[in-house]
């Protein structure tokens, strides 16, 4: 998987400028952004949370993880924990990163966009209370996720914690941040 994504970015960046870009030059690789997925364990079952965006929020209606912009001067593992707080009030037990990066071209910057992915798990007893950037919330099955998250890199990284999360012997390794 590393060589995949190392691939990737080596594909993407050939010709692109990340600095001083100018109308005409090629468009800027961005990394500003996070992708946190909250799961609980109840009644020895794996739930997600997710959350669905506010009709006033961008892209309205949709059902997501949390997710985040890094501010000045924060790492991308702090905005995760901010982030959770403010739109959940939840707090994470344990943090991880998901050996997995999503990415997205945006129309509005000519910038293509990479989101570090995350997990965290929170104590099953906690009570959700969401921002006003989401209207509802649910927790959910790895199967009933899949089908209400928009997007196929949101998949992936489902399919790839709930792999981690469930198998014994897993070749794919989690990094939890202490």
């Amino acid at each position: 998987m590393r060589r995949e994504v190392k691939r990737v970015l080596c594909t993407l960046s050939a010709g692109i400028k990340s600095n001083d870009k100018k109308k005409g030059d090629d468009m800027e690789l961005n990394a500003s952004m996070i992708e946190a997925h909250i799961y609980r364990k109840k009644n020895d079952k794996i739930e997600f949370l997710l959350l669905k965006r506010g009709e006033k929020a961008n892209y309205p209606g949709i059902w997501q993880m949390v997710t985040g912009k890094v501010k000045k001067n924060e790492k991308a593992f702090e905005t995760v924990l901010r982030e959770v707080k403010e739109e959940t009030n939840l707090i994470a037990e344990k943090l991880f990163v998901v050996p997995n990066v999503n990415s997205f071209y945006s129309i509005a910057d000519d910038k293509v966009n990479f989101v570090p992915v995350f997990l965290c798990l929170v104590d099953e007893d906690d009570e959700v209370k969401i921002s006003k950037e989401h209207c509802k919330f649910r927790w959910v099955s790895k199967a009933k996720a899949k089908k209400m998250v928009a997007w196929t890199g949101q998949q992936k990284s489902l399919d790839i914690i709930y792999s981690y999360l469930t198998k014994k012997e897993n070749q794919i390794r989690f990094v939890e941040i202490k």
